[in-house]
């Protein structure tokens, strides 16, 4: 080393190196490859996979081939497309079955409700055949995913003690169902129930009718009799009697009643002897008839005529034709006159009567009274023939 002085001549700074630089370029450029390599194997990559979703020959990849060749007829934009072509989403090429391509049949969707519908609502009619027996009643399949149960207080009007004997095991019976099924399917039904339905039917249109029935007296108290009617028990007040000072003597012997009061909700069920006899004789009159009487009473519209258990009405306006100032002058209680009969309404047990036609001009009758009621016969058949031809003209 040369000491501070000497006329050795001082080294100069070094030079800048270049061969860092080198290698940060050869760096950058194995880097590049790299990155074009691997792109070029991502699309190798991507080709297959689309090759073998389409089912089609996949197109020649990068695999196998020198990183020369690669290169070759490659840019930078197409290596760098192939790579962004795996980000974009793939087309799902899965059809979804939609709703309506499924066969639909409403027949059959229909009858899969019927099938699941519950048997029997409260009320219904229903047929079922029997199935088995309990000491407190018995099954009775109506169609149900479980039978029916009928109660033995519920197998028939009157007492039943033998079920076996009444329902043998099966035996096809009509029910009323009386309560919907439970939990396990089973409704409760009823054979007394629906006869005692179609008694009430029946009984019903028995009053519409205005029918007279035989009906057997099985008891009494103090307000009068009971009856049994196709399984109802009826009721017959003493006033309603012909015999009713003596009804305890009445037991067991049968009479003929109508119809007072039909009431299946409140099971009310009257009847009357006498009003059976007065509608047996109403089925004995016709309008247009001429019938004989007793003037009972005297209203101040008219007379009460007795025709043998019924009674008619003589307004005032039908006695005659004239002028009338005092009823009186017609006739008096006690009375027997002739008259037509104009009006019949056995519903209500009336009878409207008339002498005003038996008359050949206007106050005949207040004048010749006994003429009038002497030619009656011949004056009613040529009053109904007049009232025939007035009908007909009229219709």
């Amino acid at each position: 080393m040369a000491s501070p002085g000497s006329d050795t001549p001082r080294t100069s700074p070094a030079a800048p190196i270049r061969k860092p630089l080198a290698i940060l370029h050869i760096s950058k450029k194995e880097e590049e490859d790299r990155r074009l390599r691997e792109a070029a194997e991502q699309a190798a990559v991507e080709a297959k996979a689309q090759a073998a979703a389409s089912k089609v020959q996949p197109k020649p990849s990068f695999e196998g081939r020198s990183t020369s060749n690669d290169m070759e007829g490659l840019t930078m934009a197409d290596l760098l497309g192939a790579a962004e072509k795996k980000r974009e989403p793939q087309a799902v090429s899965s059809s979804r079955r939609q709703v309506d391509d499924f066969d639909f049949d409403e027949e059959a969707f229909l009858a899969a409700l019927d099938e699941n519908e519950p048997i029997g609502a409260t009320g219904d009619v229903v047929t079922g055949t029997v199935i088995a027996h309990e000491s407190d009643g018995i099954y009775v399949d109506i169609g149900g995913k479980a039978p029916g149960f009928m109660p033995k207080a519920e197998c028939g009007l009157g007492v039943i003690t033998e079920l076996k004997t009444r329902f043998p095991k099966g035996i096809e019976v009509q029910v009323l169902v009386t309560r919907e099924q439970n939990a396990d399917g089973m409704v409760t039904i009823s054979c007394r129930a629906l006869a005692l339905r179609q008694a009430w039917e029946k009984v019903r249109q028995l009053e519409k009718d205005g029918k007279v029935v035989q009906v057997k007296l099985t008891g009494f108290n103090r307000g009068g009799c009971t009856c049994d009617l196709e399984g109802l028990r009826g009721f017959i007040p003493r006033s309603q009697l012909e015999d009713g000072e003596n009804h305890e003597a009445l037991v067991g012997k049968t009479i003929g009643v109508a119809f007072l009061e039909v009431n299946p909700e409140t099971r009310k069920l009257v009847l009357s002897e006498k009003k059976a006899s007065t509608s047996a004789k109403f089925a004995n009159l016709e309008v247009g008839q001429l019938v004989s009487g007793q003037v009972v009473s005297l209203k101040p519209y008219g007379f009460f005529v007795d025709l043998g258990g019924v009674s008619g009405l003589l307004h005032q306006s039908s006695i005659t034709g004239g002028a009338l100032r005092d009823l009186r002058e017609a006739f008096e209680t006690g009375e027997t006159i002739q008259a037509l009969i104009m009006e019949l309404d056995p519903g209500r047990g009336r009878i409207g009567l008339n002498t005003a036609l038996l008359e050949n001009q206007p106050g005949e009758l207040l004048v010749d009274k006994a003429k009038v009621m002497k030619e009656a016969e011949d004056r009613a058949n040529r009053a109904r023939n007049m009232i025939r031809q007035k009908e007909q003209s009229a219709g």
